[in-house]
């Protein structure tokens, strides 16, 4: 039964009603962006602040370190009471779902620097949009990356299904149609490699999205807000290149 309409209950008074929707109207005329980041109002510069260069730089100098093995020593509980309220993540990276890729490790960056977006294949569908365009207007990262993988097994499949018309169970189909335009543009351009050629296309068609995405990523890059960058982790060295 209706707790409102329960005759054993006492009635709201109209002062109550009143209250709970001023208290209403006044929580939906929160600005936007307060509700969403949650994080303090300062005139400070945040400390992601920075040049896409900048934090590409931050990248590839932790990747570096993570393939020579000798990463920043690093205190996981500094700073964990300050996350608790706000982040400043120096860029935002579309990888794969492989258990073998780990941005934070493999860029050498700790709590809080890397806003992170994993799928099997590394594509990008509206909901992973959403979540870049969220770090970007309310997060204010500096950089967009999309990591793809040597050996990757999402692409592997597409490619199974596109050359010998493969079928998948489940869901897969659909995830593999995501990557298909890869397998067909590395076709064109390399056959004789297929996988590793396919890897990087599904990489660079990824970025191109970004662009096209309108209007919060298109107009930041157009504008040189942020940048976007490609980049291929190798399984057995553990370096990027970007593409």
């Amino acid at each position: 039964m209706c707790e409102l309409c329960d005759p054993k209950l006492p009635a709201l008074s109209r002062r109550h009603l009143m209250f709970g929707a001023g208290a209403t109207l006044a929580a939906s005329a929160l600005p936007l962006s307060r509700a969403w980041a949650a994080e303090p109002v300062s005139d400070e510069a945040a400390p992601n602040a920075i040049a896409p260069e900048e934090a590409l730089q931050r990248l590839m100098q932790g990747n570096e370190r993570y393939a020579a093995n000798a990463p920043d020593q690093k205190d996981y509980s500094a700073g964990r009471a300050a996350r608790v309220s706000a982040q400043f993540p120096i860029a935002a990276i579309l990888s794969c779902s492989d258990s073998r890729v780990a941005p934070e490790l493999a860029f050498d960056q700790g709590p809080g620097d890397l806003f992170v977006v994993r799928l099997a294949g590394n594509f990008l569908d509206d909901d992973g949009l959403a979540s870049l365009e969220y770090a970007v207007r309310f997060l204010g990262a500096p950089l967009l990356m999309v990591l793809g993988h040597s050996n990757c097994g999402a692409v592997a499949a597409a490619i199974k299904v596109v050359m010998d018309r493969a079928e998948l169970p489940g869901h897969l189909p659909k995830l593999i149609d995501s990557i298909k335009p890869a397998v067909i543009a590395a076709h064109g351009r390399y056959p004789g490699d297929l996988l590793a050629t396919a890897i990087e296309e599904n990489v660079k068609l990824n970025v191109k999205r970004m662009y096209d995405d309108e209007p919060i990523l298109s107009e930041a890059l157009a504008a040189k807000k942020i940048a976007a960058v490609g980049g291929v982790y190798d399984l057995a060295t553990g370096k990027v290149s970007l593409l």
